[in-house]
């Protein structure tokens, strides 16, 4: 079956796919990425990032956002950019829809928590994760694990960050992302295509500009303290200019509306610019470029790169996060080591998985069993393992 779209010659085109990596039968009503789309949206790792932390723990707050949340404002981000320039906005919102299957409970906290705990089984990376539940730890369908989403999707996920080797890569994947690529053929050295490019980017746009909103909800810092921030300051002066009188609340809003419009435009202006200059003919002309097809204007760049510092200094470490963050740590701790070591604490089902104390197998599936933890589970599981006086069950 054929897209609906227009889709510009370089865009990932549904009929010109690579396929699954089990075959299967097309769909008569849909393309093979709006399948990847429903089946993420289906799977129990999708439904589980309502109760997972973005940066906020769950209990804190129902205004806060979550993964969940985040993940449906990427995508709605990616699907309007990818509509703009005439890319595949199926497949951009299956990216933005699985880009966090994989994280853990408690946010960044937990997978640092995580991390140190899986420091000498080989560590722990999020997006490795998140390929491990599409590929692996799904248990849906009767012929294969995972979800068997195509190629493209898998390609995009693995290459959430970039390029895996070589000229085009900026940073190191985990091991686990390597060796899958090794193992089913995919190019290491070669970027994903646009849309995936543009999902990472929308990303980046939505968790800024939302965080500005928690932000402030939180009133872990106030307006005048984002007023010297560029880009942010200016946009918020604008909003009160135009509306002196409304409520803070809708200036808050209006105002980050405002930024995440001006940032799309930045983003839409700097990749016309480039796929202009390259004049791409298909999607591989898009994978095998020197650079990036989607990216920042450099002064939107450093926009971004001073507005993550302010976030950092005022709200990622703000001592609120911090005592949050804290405890969060010390629950995934706690969890990991008491799990690894003693395997026959274990669930049944995830017990008969794992294999003595203290082994790579055993480690591996205490990592499954955590990183699938909603941050509500994982502190009900901390309470019946560590509190004397709890039920164990």
């Amino acid at each position: 079956m054929t897209g609906f779209q227009n889709l510009a010659p370089f865009a990932c085109k549904p009929d010109e796919s690579q396929g699954r990596l089990y075959p299967e039968p097309e769909s008569a009503t849909r393309t093979c990425f709006q399948r990847d789309r429903d089946r993420i949206i289906h799977c129990g790792a999708f439904r589980r990032l309502q109760y997972k932390t973005q940066v906020f723990v769950n209990h804190e707050g129902d205004f806060f956002r979550t993964r969940l949340t985040h993940s449906l404002e990427v995508s709605q981000i990616a699907r309007s950019i990818c509509r703009s320039l005439g890319l595949n906005e199926d497949l951009g919102e299956a990216l933005a829809l699985a880009h966090d299957l994989g994280h853990p409970p408690f946010g960044h906290a937990g997978e640092e928590a995580l991390g140190a705990a899986m420091e000498a089984f080989g560590g722990f990376d999020h997006n490795a994760q998140s390929l491990r539940v599409v590929t692996k730890l799904e248990e849906r369908y009767p012929n294969f694990a995972g979800l068997n989403l195509t190629r493209e999707t898998l390609d995009g996920m693995i290459k959430h960050n970039g390029a895996l080797a070589g000229e085009r890569a900026n940073r190191p994947p985990h091991a686990d992302i390597l060796a899958f690529a090794a193992e089913h053929g995919f190019a290491p050295d070669t970027f994903p295509g646009a849309e995936a490019q543009i999902t990472a980017l929308s990303d980046d746009i939505a968790y800024n500009n939302h965080d500005i909103e928690d932000g402030l909800r939180a009133e872990l810092f106030a307006i005048d303290d984002l007023l010297d921030v560029p880009l942010v300051g200016p946009v918020f002066r604008e909003v009160a200019r135009r509306h002196p009188e409304i409520h803070p609340a809708r200036r808050i809003h209006e105002a980050v509306r405002d930024l995440i419009g001006a940032m799309v435009r930045d983003l839409l202006d700097e990749t016309g610019r480039r796929i202009a200059a390259l004049k791409p003919e298909c999607a591989d002309d898009v994978a095998r470029a020197e650079k990036p097809v989607a990216a920042f204007s450099d002064v939107m760049r450093e926009h971004d790169r001073v507005l993550k510092a302010f976030l950092f200094d005022n709200m990622y470490r703000h001592y609120r996060l911090n005592r949050m963050t804290s405890k969060a740590r010390r629950v995934v701790d706690d969890l990991s080591r008491l799990f690894i070591d003693e395997p026959d604490c274990l669930p049944t089902e995830w017990r008969h998985r794992a294999a003595g104390a203290g082994s790579p197998r055993t480690a591996r599936r205490v990592a499954d069993y955590i990183a699938g933890m909603t941050d509500r589970y994982a502190l009900d599981e901390h309470r019946r393992l560590f509190d004397v006086q709890a039920r164990s069950s």
